[in-house]
């Protein structure tokens, strides 16, 4: 996913004005308006960077001629005590955007970090880690910039760009089938379709449609074997992806089955910030 200003000016605009109100109190009564100062922004342990356009996006919104050099690259990896940009200009300005551009920072760097973890440990398999909608509202475009960042792949961004019937649209139009037949009682969706499914029978009644990906919820590694042993006999050749319960810890296990996706809400849910910190190393 290549990094739009557009879709995330929105959210920077918002964070800014909750962080900063009516201005920053502190900071004008204790630093003179003149002041210049140089602040470095070091990892405090290691990590993949991500965040760095969103960075230069805030301090271009909150003006002063900030002038910001970086000595990584977004998706790289840096080490605990490295320093990762120097950021030069008017004391205020850079004070202003510091918690902002931190909150930014470590949060989509942790997402990041803990994606590259995830593609690590398939490393070798043919099984694309997917990111959720499992997402902080408002923040979804970010966060799975921050799943590409680290190498993932992503999922549908939204509703509206992929059908996904899962458990609760099945029940809610009375029955699989029910669905399924409502899907293509017209030509085939211009969007791919996916299927949730939840057991082997639900699965034999899926393969039965021109399906583009079908969802084994939480199935286990046994029944994730039969699945592949039934699409085998049925001869088709539709992508399966896993999702529910998987971590770091079984990824790999579940990805050896043969399956082609894995998704996981934990990438944007479940992870640690990287810790980063901002310090002033001059000032005049």
């Amino acid at each position: 996913m290549k990094y739009e200003k557009a879709k995330s000016s929105w959210i920077i605009q918002k964070s800014i004005e909750e962080d900063v109100g009516i201005g920053d109190l502190t900071s004008n009564l204790t630093v003179p308006e003149a002041y210049m100062v140089k602040a470095d922004i070091i990892a405090k342990q290691d990590g993949v960077i991500c965040g760095i356009p969103v960075m230069k996006q805030v301090f271009d919104f909150l003006g002063g001629n900030v002038v910001i050099e970086t000595y990584y690259h977004e998706g790289d990896r840096v080490k605990a005590n490295y320093k990762i940009a120097r950021i030069s200009g008017p004391a205020r300005i850079i004070l202003k955007g510091e918690r902002v551009v931190l909150n930014f920072l470590t949060h989509l760097s942790g997402i990041a970090t803990v994606t590259s973890k995830f593609v690590a440990s398939l490393r070798g398999t043919s099984c694309i880690l997917l990111d959720t909608r499992k997402t902080i509202p408002g923040m979804r475009y970010l966060e799975k910039y921050a799943v590409a960042v680290g190498g993932g792949k992503n999922h549908r961004m939204g509703l509206f760009d992929m059908i996904l019937v899962k458990e609760n649209h099945i029940v809610a139009a009375g029955g699989l089938k029910n669905a399924l037949n409502m899907i293509y009682s017209d030509p085939k969706p211009e969007v791919p379709v996916e299927i949730e499914v939840t057991n082997l029978d639900e699965l034999k009644t899926v393969m039965e449609y021109p399906i583009d990906r079908i969802m084994l919820d939480n199935f286990s590694i046994q029944d994730i074997k039969k699945a592949i042993a039934l699409r085998i006999a049925a001869d088709k050749n539709i992508p399966f992806e896993v999702s529910g319960g998987i971590n770091l810890e079984n990824c790999r296990i579940y990805a050896e089955t043969g399956i082609e996706y894995i998704s996981s809400g934990s990438l944007t849910h479940s992870f640690d910030a990287l810790d980063l910190t901002m310090l002033i190393s001059e000032a005049r």
